[in-house]
């Protein structure tokens, strides 16, 4: 069966860098991006989760590593 994307069902249409908890849900313990297999995301939203993640690790509000 495969998964609902979460942006999708919860009806979020931006992905903002500064909402660290829901960025936070789609980071593994060392602080990687987990793929789309593994968290059922749309590719548009992947995408702009990406984007998110990296812009919340520049501006010093996210890990680029986590030990």
């Amino acid at each position: 069966m495969k998964k609902q994307c979460y942006f999708s069902q919860h009806n979020i249409k931006f992905i903002d860098y500064k909402d660290t908890e829901i960025l936070r849900k789609f980071l593994n313990p060392h602080g990687r991006i987990l793929s789309r297999k593994r968290t059922g995301i749309a590719a548009k939203y992947q995408r702009q989760l990406a984007t998110a993640v990296k812009r919340a690790r520049f501006m010093g509000l996210l890990p680029f590593v986590a030990s």
